[in-house]
């Protein structure tokens, strides 16, 4: 299934992406004990098989030109990042470093994103606006330590994530990111979740890819990862808790804004595309921020 979350003339809701990728059904409607996908994925297996069951042979209730999408899960409940985790990116910063022991994160909040279709906002304080195509694993069963071998079992799904950036705000302080990383709809999460079971097992190799204009700027595989699904799952639940809902940001490819010389960074007008493996594209223009 591919789940997402929508609004259609005012009223949220939930639902799937038809068979022909043309129309939603509302799921919400049909199941109303589940008020959105972060429910249906807490309800855990029994829920997810009565969404499918809901969804087969269902026709479209709406078309999906004709609903907003939103996040595909609402509110999640924590929004991990990792940083430099594509062997190719660590060398792009020719610091000769070697590779690292252990993956960076940090943290993003919810509302530093928007969802396929919305706008990102280019900041008054800043022109240094950047993209980062990512793959985005959404946690479906909670966990504490969780073995990496049993990893990939609490993982819902997969979506797109455009990890936007404001550059210069990175580097405001000594020991961390985080202004940078949280500006308000400088980033985005979608369309929809693709749910693991549309995968082979283990997930198999995914290409990720980022388009700015029509133009590739970032273009690599989950081959090139320093750090596996299955290990970030692993080191992550060591010191947190997971909960189904929680997005993990895998990494950004080469080829991000800051490393063109001259930089190329986005400006209003520009359509930033993320494309991932069996999910499909995450589409956003981007739009000056007013005062």
């Amino acid at each position: 299934m591919k789940l997402l979350s929508f609004s259609h003339q005012g009223r949220e809701a939930w639902g799937a992406l038809s068979a022909d990728g043309q129309g939603v059904i509302d799921l919400g409607r049909r199941l109303p004990d589940l008020p959105g996908v972060l429910e249906l994925l807490q309800a855990g297996p029994a829920a997810l098989s009565r969404a499918r069951t809901a969804c087969a042979d269902a026709a479209p209730d709406h078309r999906l030109a004709d609903v907003q999408l939103d996040l595909p899960v609402r509110r999640p409940p924590r929004i991990f990042c990792i940083g430099v985790n594509y062997a190719h990116r660590n060398a792009e910063y020719k610091d000769g470093s070697n590779l690292p022991k252990y993956p960076s994160i940090f943290m993003r909040v919810p509302d530093s994103f928007v969802g396929h279709g919305h706008a990102l906002l280019q900041p008054h304080e800043s022109g240094q606006l950047d993209y980062e195509g990512e793959i985005a694993l959404v946690i479906g069963k909670a966990g504490r330590r969780i073995p990496r071998e049993h990893a990939l079992a609490h993982v819902a799904g997969l979506t797109c994530m455009n990890e936007g950036t404001i550059r210069d705000w990175v580097h405001h302080a000594k020991f961390n990111v985080t202004q940078g990383k949280n500006w308000y709809h400088s980033g985005a999460i979608g369309p929809w979740l693709a749910t693991a079971d549309e995968y082979p097992e283990g997930l198999g190799t995914l290409r990720v890819q980022t388009r700015v204009n029509g133009e590739t700027r970032q273009d690599d595989s989950t081959d090139h990862l320093m750090f596996d699904f299955a290990y970030l799952v692993h080191y992550l639940s060591t010191f947190a808790p997971l909960q189904p809902g929680d997005i993990i940001a895998t990494g950004t490819p080469i080829g991000a804004g800051i490393r063109f010389d001259p930089p190329r960074f986005l400006q209003p007008g520009d359509v930033v595309e993320v494309e991932v493996s069996g999910v499909g594209v995450l589409r956003n223009v981007v739009e000056a921020e007013q005062p």
